[in-house]
């Protein structure tokens, strides 16, 4: 008996839309299918949410039309809708949640709200570093509890899963997210948008021992995280530089901060290794695709012993596959709401929907 969600995404500036299928414990992805603003954000150097909800809203119908022709599905074989409620920019998660509520009322399917974080997490936790992204396994219980970091431009966070479904958040930043101190600081070296990416591979030209930058919360005892100090710290540095030498060790500032984040990110993560003794150990986000960072955290999981997977590159950023994988997982905990009932949350922790006991997976 297969299982087959349409999953919507619309959280920022990207426009996902994907179907999944589960048979047994094999779930395939039928269509995967984004719209990037990417183009027209860098005209403002950032993600303006109108102008965002705006190009959500005049993609959303062609792409929907191009997912169901890819993936070959029609009402008649779709088992629920499974959408993005929060947390996001308002404006933007409003028109994937309105789609999806049309949908389910014009189709009769139940909805699956989905965390977009703990789509970020399913990415991670149903994947290896080698699989493909066509197809994930879902016979994940053997894995937990599983502690996950999440890196992404809004959050950066450790997460405790003790199951499916149920997250603690053991540490989080208290300030910038590690994603956001990477674009500030690529808006300060003058690097175009997307500043995260344009960052790292400036600082693939550089050298990191170049500056000794701060590595904030080091010695805090929690598992919490800082990067306005980092952020700051590349700022007075810069603005100690004539504009000449700015332009010529742009390349070794970058390398130097993005070591000093990297660090900070997997320290914090050793420690909360020792301290949980989690069996698996997950990194999700739009800023796992950062290369440092994975080789980092894959020396760490080595040396500690704990089996590491990542959430493969092309769905590090926000896409329609990471919500539909959590929405299966949902969908089969019978989380669902009635569209009148559903509304989206700009500010959404990821306790904050239902934990419904879960149904067995089935067998092949």
């Amino acid at each position: 008996m297969a299982t087959r969600l349409l999953a919507i995404e619309t959280s920022c500036d990207e426009t996902g839309l994907a179907v999944v299928e589960q048979r047994g414990s094999t779930i395939t992805v039928l269509a995967n299918e984004l719209a990037s603003q990417t183009d027209i954000h860098a005209l403002t150097g950032g993600v303006v949410p109108n102008v965002a909800a705006r190009e959500h809203l005049a993609v959303m119908q062609p792409l929907l039309r191009q997912t169901l022709e890819t993936s070959n599905t029609d009402r008649n074989n779709l088992d629920a809708i499974a959408i993005t409620v929060g947390p996001g920019l308002m404006p933007a998660l409003v028109i994937g949640v309105q789609a999806a509520k049309a949908l389910s009322f014009a189709w009769d399917k139940p909805l699956v709200p989905v965390n977009h974080l703990e789509g970020h997490l399913y990415s991670a936790l149903l994947s290896t570093v080698s699989s493909k992204r066509a197809t994930f396994n879902s016979q994940a219980q053997e894995h937990f509890p599983a502690l996950a970091l999440l890196v992404s431009g809004g959050h950066t966070m450790l997460v405790l899963m003790t199951d499916h479904l149920s997250y603690q958040v053991i540490g989080q930043t208290r300030d910038d997210a590690a994603g956001e101190a990477f674009d500030k600081v690529a808006r300060l070296l003058g690097l175009p948008y997307p500043g995260g990416p344009a960052l790292s591979r400036l600082a693939g030209e550089g050298n990191s021992d170049s500056y000794d930058f701060t590595r904030p919360m080091m010695n805090s005892g929690d598992l919490d995280f800082s990067f306005s100090g980092l952020k700051t710290d590349v700022l007075y540095t810069v603005r100690n530089l004539d504009q000449a030498t700015q332009e010529r060790e742009r390349a070794n500032l970058a390398a130097s901060f993005q070591a000093a984040a990297v660090e900070a990110l997997v320290y914090k993560t050793k420690q909360a290794l020792a301290k949980h003794s989690p069996r698996t150990l997950l990194l999700a986000g739009g800023v796992a695709a950062n290369q440092l960072l994975r080789q980092k955290l894959k020396q760490l999981a080595e040396a500690e012993q704990v089996p590491l997977r990542i959430a493969p590159l092309d769905l590090c950023g926000d896409n329609g596959v990471m919500i539909g994988l959590a929405g299966l997982r949902a969908f089969q905990a019978k989380r669902t709401t009635p569209w009148p009932d559903l509304d989206a949350t700009a500010r959404l922790s990821l306790d904050s929907l239902p934990t419904p006991q879960l149904e067995s997976t089935p067998a092949h």
